[in-house]
């Protein structure tokens, strides 16, 4: 190799090899997903150990969960991922408008969601202190909720770059890692729902 050529290697290095199935960022959100996947296993690990362990009916006595307002709070998550969607699908099409109103309506009823949960923390009659169940019942709970705070985050990042025309339909890889890591809150909050309110 000529020292010409060289010193072009080293000015301007190869490009990495990668997977032309999957984009790396996107590989990178997934294999993070699948690191939080595991997290929230070994706090639902700890949830049904206590129950089993316990052997008797579910929330122990004097506990009680507000059932309504927690399915009242699904549902509105549930919808956010749809309006996620929205916002995805309308910029792959150069609907600006649709994207900066599916991405403002997921971040209004992600904050929503939010602070009914606070809501209910505050009037729910037991604090995490208050035996086994009010750990695992606020820590599960809790774990989830800052989830979704991260998502608000990534949600309003997400929303000021589309008011700001930063996407096009050729250019729109953040609206799609972002929603991939919304969709997996709601589908978490799925999972935790149907665990402590439910079952």
């Amino acid at each position: 190799m000529s020292a010409h050529a060289e010193t072009q290697h080293a000015a301007h290095p190869p490009v990495a090899h990668q997977s032309s199935r999957v984009d790396a960022r996107t590989l990178g959100m997934f294999l993070f997903i699948a690191s939080e996947v595991m997290l929230f296993g070994s706090f639902f690990t700890a949830y049904f150990f206590i129950r089993v362990v316990n052997h008797q009916p579910w929330p122990p006595h004097p506990f009680h969960l507000p059932v309504f307002v927690a399915f009242v709070n699904t549902a509105i998550l549930v919808t956010s991922s749809f309006t996620m969607h929205w916002s995805l699908q309308s910029i792959k099409r150069g609907n600006r408008v649709g994207l900066q109103a599916g991405l403002t309506l997921t971040l209004l009823m992600g904050l929503t969601f939010l602070l009914t949960q606070l809501l209910e923390y505050a009037r729910i009659g037991f604090t995490p202190h208050d035996q086994a169940f009010g750990t695992i019942f606020f820590s599960l709970t809790g774990l989830h909720g800052a989830h979704v705070l991260v998502g608000l985050t990534i949600l309003a990042a997400m929303t000021t770059r589309a008011y700001r025309g930063h996407f096009s339909p050729e250019a729109h890889n953040g609206v799609e890692i972002g929603g991939i890591y919304w969709h997996f809150v709601d589908v978490m909050w799925i999972i935790v729902f149907t665990t402590v309110y439910v079952l």
